[in-house]
């Protein structure tokens, strides 16, 4: 790093810090807005001690095949840094969190500046990164990084966001799986959004990632700081700055230079050497110093930054102050403040910006051309955008089984094992992954048959020792299925680093995840976060509902399959055979990789060129098999989310409309009804997501004034009879089905599951929630007389 360099750094450092500032200025107090618009807000204390680091890492440290993770409030620093780069439009950070401007955290699919990761539930950006490195060992060691260079993987991390426990799970899951290539860079402000954080944070964050073998390094003091050290009396400053409480700390810096002076010569006293090294500083001279933590330190970071050349995790702890640079500096408010219109004229008057150039990228720069010299030959910047592509893998076909009883968990085992014993591209490109539940849900053959990944062989020991197992594990390069612990949060972080290979690493992946459909719900935030960056991966959720009996409640799902609709991003399904989940992960495996566009289906009005993640809840209820024809008719109905089973004739008293494991009792209730009811229909819905989102989207369509707009739902209810009753019913909450009624105004009797379940038998607790064929029947009577519905009482 030349003086020169450094010289072009400190300048980027003002221009990142004013615009910013201003970008968020802008946003709340100059852009025209409703009168009941709410503060937009922004951060600017959050921006502004992030400043230096983004500034040295970027522009010093970084290289193309580096991946970041960026701290959510730093996003104005990203967002000005792409503009000043020319990757970010002017009109985007004027519209920095309105409506299609720059967005309010780094997104990948909303943003258009090379974010490479999304961020903004905290911690999970954090997170992602090693998950992202361990995929990364992954493609190196199948051969598919096609001459890359390895990158690090780097998350820039707010301390208070250590309090985040996917964080620990994520530290410990990286430790049991070798973890390289990855920085995890702490802002360590000592301010969260209520206050201080706790005192001595710092050596708990030291020894928690030491003792999973990351190299800490801390940064805590800058070159004039660390100067002052070497003069006479610099060590009682030094060690008055390392006892000083982070509250004190925080407050002297909004204060300023006489505050500092103040102190230290209080709680120093007359002490002759440390006595004389304040008095030869001004008042700013002393801010200026005492403001000079590591982090903010451009030589410090850059040369700390250049010092690391391994592979070994690493976790630098760069000290630094909220709001450095701001008239916000330090004060415990400062983390959602925003600067008043004479503090914003103060900090242009310090970063001397001329009025009127506000919006200027190289308004305060000298020398015009060799800044942008160094800018074009900045190495992360230099081969222009990173976002890489992965040409698609062909469909093998559905797999079809012709067992006359079988669950669907069972089924998901065997296909998977029948393309395990294939030399396709599809089997080569399939990562599955399960926290370990690898056994209990059904992906045991594959992993024998195509084993575990490690980057080291590994053997099996029971196999050397010859003890008989049914699980014969091995560890190798060249494995095809990554071993979880137990954590759902880690799951769906991994599945969303192996769904975004093809855009990070250029290597198409076909990510295979399952877990007890229950425990979703631990890993949801980090579901939801894998879909808003777009990965995509297939999960499959089992076992699933009461039908799980005698596991009781605390493994029986109820509300998965709403989460299943209301999730973007993800298609979700629940089929009740195994030929509807052959078709399903046949059409899955080719959906997890499309990416042409988002122009509706005319004939779904589902977006399904865009493609996307895809949900399967699974249940280990032995069906007894219903084979039709498997051509494209029956292929398109149980992909487009339902079909008839049984067609109802044109004078229907009842249809039965059902999803997943209660089939049987659907079937068996449509024989009973029959017999005294005319034209009865059966409709096998497997996914009532895409049901829902097709009739919802073609509504949108006729509102704009495409008439001839028709989702699947509507054609299959269309000559359904007025007065017919629809009942419904589902293992999961009955709201799954229950809108069914509304397409075309039936009435309906919602049968599902909507309290806790227990142990017992399926025959048991599908009378107890009143899901079986009895409980139909009796609804379709009840309907029929105008009685209330049966209900068993608790």
């Amino acid at each position: 790093m030349t003086e020169d360099d450094l010289h072009h750094l400190a300048t980027l450092e003002k221009r990142l810090l004013w615009l910013s500032n201003w970008m968020i200025h802008n946003a709340n107090h100059l852009r025209e807005k409703d009168e009941h618009d709410v503060k937009v807000g922004g951060h600017q204390a959050s921006c502004a001690s992030m400043v230096s680091i983004m500034t040295a890492l970027y522009f010093s440290a970084l290289r193309p095949e580096d991946r970041v993770a960026v701290k959510p409030h730093a996003s104005p620093v990203f967002h000005a840094m792409q503009y000043l780069m020319g990757n970010q439009s002017l009109e985007n950070i004027r519209n920095f969190r309105a409506l299609g401007g720059a967005q309010s955290y780094p997104s990948r699919t909303k943003d258009v500046d090379d974010v490479d990761f999304s961020t903004g539930s905290v911690g999970l950006g954090v997170a992602i990164t090693a998950f992202a490195s361990l995929i990364q060992d992954y493609v190196q060691a199948h051969g598919w990084a096609a001459g890359r260079p390895e990158g690090r993987m780097v998350a820039l991390v707010g301390d208070a966001e250590l309090d985040e426990g996917n964080i620990y799970e994520c530290l410990q899951e990286g430790w049991k799986n070798d973890l390289r290539n990855t920085w995890w860079i702490i802002d360590y402000n000592r301010q969260s959004l209520d206050g201080v954080v706790r005192e001595g944070l710092w050596q708990r964050v030291e020894g928690i990632f030491a003792a999973f073998g990351w190299r800490v390094v801390r940064v805590k003091y800058g070159v004039l700081q660390r100067a002052a050290f070497a003069e006479p009396g610099g060590e009682a400053l030094r060690n008055w700055i390392d006892t000083c409480p982070n509250a004190l700390y925080s407050a002297l810096t909004f204060k300023g230079g006489a505050a500092w002076r103040q102190r230290l010569l209080d709680d120093l006293g007359d002490q002759g050497d440390v006595s004389a090294l304040i008095e030869r500083r001004s008042d700013a001279e002393l801010n200026d110093l005492m403001n000079n933590l590591g982090g903010h330190c451009l030589r410090s970071l850059s040369e700390t930054f250049a010092g690391v050349t391994d592979d070994r995790p690493t976790v630098f702890l760069a000290y630094t102050i909220k709001g450095w640079g701001t008239p916000l500096a330090g004060h415990k408010d400062n983390h959602a403040g925003l600067m008043t219109a004479a503090q914003m004229e103060t900090l242009q008057t310090a970063l001397a910006v001329p009025r009127g150039e506000e919006w200027e990228p190289l308004a305060t720069v000298s020398d015009r051309p060799a800044f942008r010299a160094f800018l074009d030959r900045t190495p992360f910047f230099a081969k222009g955008p990173r976002r890489l592509t992965a040409d698609a893998v062909a469909s093998t076909g559905p797999v079809w089984l012709d067992e006359a009883v079988q669950s669907t968990q069972a089924a998901f085992g065997k296909i998977l094992d029948r393309l395990a014993k294939s030399d396709s591209d599809l089997a080569r490109r399939i990562l599955t992954m399960s926290p370990d539940v690898t056994v209990s849900t059904g992906l045991s053959p594959w992993v024998n048959r195509r084993g575990l990944f490690a980057r080291d062989p590994r053997s099996d020991t029971f196999k050397a020792e010859n003890i008989p197992s049914s699980q014969k594990w091995v560890f190798s390069p060249e494995g095809q299925h990554l071993e979880l612990g137990i954590a759902e949060m880690n799951l769906f972080l991994a599945l969303g680093a192996a769904g975004l290979s093809h855009s990070l690493f250029g290597a198409r992946l076909l990510p295979v995840g399952t877990v007890y459909d229950p425990f979703v719900c631990r890993g949801l935030d980090a579901l939801n976060y894998a879909c808003y960056q777009d990965a995509r991966f297939m999960f499959a959720g089992t076992p699933s509902g009461v039908t799980l009996a005698p596991e009781g409640g605390a493994h029986q799902s109820i509300g998965t399959p709403l989460i299943g609709m209301s999730q973007d991003g993800l298609a979700s399904f629940e089929p009740a055979f195994t030929d509807e989940l052959s078709v399903i992960m046949d059409w899955g495996f080719d959906y997890m990789q499309r990416q042409d566009g988002n122009d509706p289906d005319p004939r779904t009005w589902l977006p399904d060129s865009a493609g996307g993640a895809v949900y399967l809840r699974l249940s280990t209820r032995p069906v007894e098999q219903v084979q039709g024809p498997r051509d494209d008719t029956f292929r398109r109905g149980v992909t487009d989310g339902g079909y008839w089973l049984r067609q109802p004739g044109p004078n229907a008293e009842v249809v039965i409309v059902y999803q997943g494991a209660v089939a049987p009792a659907a079937i068996e209730a449509a024989g009973r009804i029959g017999n005294d009811r005319r034209d009865i229909g059966v409709l096998a819905v497997t996914s009532a997501d895409r049901l829902h989102a097709g009739w919802a989207a073609a509504g949108r369509a006729r509102a704009t004034g495409i008439a001839t707009a028709r989702s699947q739902i509507e054609r299959l209810l269309e000559h359904i009879p007025p007065h017919c009753l629809l009942i419904t019913v589902v293992d999961g909450h009955p709201a799954t089905l229950s809108w069914i009624g509304g397409v075309h105004g039936h009435r309906v009797a919602a049968l599902g599951v909507d309290r806790f379940g227990q142990s017992g038998s399926i025959g048991d607790l599908h009378r107890y929630f009143s899901i079986d064929a009895d409980a139909i029947v009796s609804a379709a009577s009840a309907m029929s007389s105008g009685r209330p519905l049966r209900l068993l009482a608790v």
